[in-house]
């Protein structure tokens, strides 16, 4: 029943992880399907290949941000 809601009205999504400040990942609140944002900022499907890289991305930023904030 819900697939169905979102072929009708579309998807909404809500942000379920923020990767970097740019990045994001989504979720449907109504079937659960998940995107994440691509380099050009468009939604793409979160395939595992994806969410491999979207971690990576998040360890590499949350790094260089704990770096710098003990810098300063």
């Amino acid at each position: 029943m819900k697939k169905i809601f979102c072929n009708i009205f579309g998807h909404h999504y809500s942000i379920s992880k923020k990767v970097t400040s740019h990045i994001k990942e989504y979720k449907c609140i109504h079937c659960q399907k998940q995107v994440t944002t691509d380099v050009s900022g468009n939604l793409s499907i979160l395939t595992p290949e994806l969410q491999d890289i979207n971690r990576t991305l998040e360890h590499i930023y949350q790094r260089r941000h704990h770096a710098a904030q003990q810098v300063a």
